[in-house]
């Protein structure tokens, strides 16, 4: 009798398993699990970092903003709701407009020349609802009114009552809520299920940022242990809940603590060695006015640790899937190479996202870029102010965070998958009946 064919061949990335409980496992699927050791072994560095961090949060948590008085300045001003009901074009000295005071030393203030525009706004809430006011709208200026306008109005309840209301701004919540819902849809749609986690996620950390962080700052916590213990919250809500509860996902985020860990050493470094106060723009100096007992210089440091958060998410995920994938497609693939090939993926990696970084930070800051270009003084003295070398170190600090976080956590997720021994179709070592099986099947063959 002819020997009977063997079975077919098959890689082991694409075997079936039909065993009870255990679905059928992929290449491209979701990674075979690591085994039950090495999960206890990272659950033991991880569960303890997430009990701080709880504990930090409840210690810390400050039931809301403390309160204070309204200051009348900048955006610490009462507000309500106004719009415009009529939009008159005439001579500004029919008007009555009046002119700019000139600089001082420089003799009488010229007559507005040109002709202006009279808005009619109406109060649309508060005890002075429907009560109207005008104001005039000079030549050159950067915003024009139409009628039926919706804007926001400034209001000073000591003023005489006919300086009581101003307009402050426009009222732009229809389109950016629209805005909103567009990226919303967009998630949902390309992303799907994983969309939707990232939308939770998202508005978990901005519930996280709103109701901790910056309550607890007001409320004179130090501001740098609180964008460590915030920042470690968002980070842990975000990465598990978009990418799960797994050895892959606490690899990236062991891979994340240990790059925030550099970008606060750093920070606190170069911040003080370059003496940076963190006081450079009128709205620091407001809240600084508002609240005097606040670390600016601490608010400077946990702002660099949070703007490096999400741009460090992304490149440890990254980094960790390119590993796991590797391993998956050569099972027997040495920590060396894993090392290797993982960080061949990562260096294009840097390549991009720091380049975004830089472009990001440059995009936000572009009227300080202006500086260097109109100053007399040369680049190096534009640099050297305060103003803007608090950008230079804000990106540097998070770009060097970033870089480091590419060996960091490819370093560590190439540890973890080789020295993992599970089998890549079911996630589970052989027990000894399995290797008893298999012994037995392999002397049948040979007979």
């Amino acid at each position: 009798m002819p020997p009977a064919p063997p079975p077919p061949a098959h890689s082991p990335a694409h075997e079936h398993t039909h065993a009870p409980g255990h679905s059928h496992a992929h290449a491209h699927g979701p990674a075979a699990p690591v085994s039950a050791h090495l999960r206890k072994v990272i659950a033991a560095v991880l569960i303890p970092f997430a009990l701080a961090v709880a504990t930090g949060l409840v210690v810390l948590w400050p039931g809301g903003a403390p309160p204070h008085q309204h200051s009348g300045v900048g955006l610490d001003q009462q507000t309500r709701a106004g719009r415009v009901v009529g939009v008159q074009r005439a001579d500004c000295a029919a008007l009555g407009a009046q002119p700019a005071a000139p600089p001082q030393g420089q003799g009488q203030p010229a007559p507005v020349q040109g002709p202006c525009e009279k808005t009619t706004v109406e109060v649309a809430s508060g005890p002075d609802q429907g009560r109207t006011f005008d104001e005039i709208v000079q030549p050159g200026a950067s915003r024009h009114y139409s009628v039926g306008q919706k804007v926001v109005l400034a209001y000073a309840p000591k003023a005489p009552p006919n300086l009581r209301y101003s307009v402050m701004d426009v009222d732009r919540k229809l389109p950016m809520g629209v805005l909103a819902g567009v990226f919303a849809l967009a998630v949902v749609v390309i992303g799907r299920l994983r969309g939707v986690f990232a939308l939770v996620a998202l508005v978990l950390s901005f519930g996280l940022l709103t109701l901790f962080i910056l309550p607890a700052i007001l409320q004179g916590s130090d501001p740098l242990l609180v964008a460590v213990i915030g920042g470690s919250a968002i980070m842990l809500m975000a990465l598990y809940l978009c990418h799960g509860l797994n050895a892959r996902t606490s690899v990236a985020v062991l891979g994340t603590l240990g790059s925030l860990l550099v970008i606060g050493l750093l920070g606190s470094l170069f911040i003080g060695w370059a003496h940076l106060t963190g006081d450079t723009d009128d709205q620091t100096g407001l809240v600084h006015t508002l609240y005097p007992h606040i670390e600016i210089r601490g608010l400077l440091l946990a702002g660099i640790i949070i703007g490096s958060l999400g741009v460090l998410d992304d490149v440890t995920v990254t980094q960790t899937s390119a590993v796991w994938e590797l391993k998956e497609a050569d099972p027997s693939a040495s920590w060396r190479k894993l090392y290797g090939s993982g960080m061949r993926i990562g260096r294009d990696h840097i390549a991009s996202v720091v380049n975004t970084l830089v472009m990001a930070y440059a995009g936000a800051s572009l009227p300080l870029l202006l500086l260097f270009s109109i100053a007399d003084s040369g680049v190096s003295t534009v640099a050297n102010s305060e103003l803007v070398a608090e950008e230079i170190v804000r990106t540097l600090i998070g770009s060097i965070g970033l870089v480091l976080s590419v060996p960091v956590t490819t370093a560590l997720a190439a540890l973890v998958v080789s020295a993992d021994r599970h089998t890549v179709s079911t996630g589970r070592r052989p027990g000894a009946r399995g290797r008893a099986r298999a012994r037995g099947g392999h002397r049948r063959r040979a007979g």
